[in-house]
């Protein structure tokens, strides 16, 4: 008997038959129509088909209610994005969009060029006395001048067709003018007339070249040696 597993009757323990059903081992097999008891600390037949029944949220992306089976919560899965709701001005200006028809925004812009040409016209930059302050803040503070300094000049010298003078006052918009004209042009043509004009396409690297020079010509413009004076306004 050494060697064998015994049970309170001093007797071999009969081997569990490999064919019977996993939860059978261990206990009886209930009578047909009585209720099932599992030994203490398993769950009961009943309680595994209740489980096998109920939606599992293991998986689901939905928020899990509290107490559900297969939460691993107590108050369910947390929600990781609460949608924001848009304030009154927003939803009237997106009503707005919506509603307007296509050429709106194009002529809205449009508008807004024109506004600045106006300006440039009206003011005549160029007739202002020579102690008068200037409008530029950093110029008004350091003296310097800003990128866009001269830019008002330029384009009122433009407006009346003296290009060497627009250039005087700013080489940068000058050289760039033609370029956003036909940027708009194509812009709003397509937007609000269904034209196909070609537009033009600038890669990362042109546009920081672009900005580069930018800058170049914003230190070079307040340097005090010749040729650079030529470029101070």
């Amino acid at each position: 008997m050494y060697g064998e597993r015994v049970t309170s009757v001093d007797r071999p323990a009969t081997a569990p038959d490999p064919h019977a059903e996993p939860h059978l081992h261990g206990h009886a097999q209930p009578e047909s129509g009585s209720p099932s008891h599992a030994p203490a600390g398993l769950p009961s037949d009943a309680e595994v088909h209740a489980h096998a029944a109920a939606p599992s949220f293991a998986h689901a992306g939905a928020h899990a209610p509290a107490g559900a089976p297969g939460a691993p919560w107590p108050g369910g899965y947390p929600v990781a994005y609460q949608p924001v709701e848009t304030d009154r001005f927003t939803r009237m200006v997106m009503r707005l969009h919506a509603r307007a028809p296509r050429w709106a925004v194009p002529l809205a812009a449009l508008g807004c060029v024109g506004i600045g040409i106006a300006y440039a016209l009206i003011s005549d930059p160029t007739r202002s006395d020579p102690d008068a302050a200037p409008t530029c803040l950093l110029k008004l503070t350091t003296g310097l001048d800003c990128p866009g300094c001269g830019g008002t000049r330029a384009l009122w010298y433009v407006l009346h067709g003296d290009l060497p003078a627009a250039a005087r006052h700013h080489f940068l918009f000058v050289f760039a003018l033609p370029f956003l004209t036909w940027l708009f042009v194509a812009w709003a043509g397509n937007r609000a007339f269904g034209w196909k004009l070609p537009e033009i396409q600038f890669s990362p690297k042109v546009i920081g070249l672009f900005l580069a020079a930018w800058g170049v010509f914003s230190v070079a413009r307040n340097l005090p040696w010749a040729p650079f004076t030529s470029l101070y306004v």
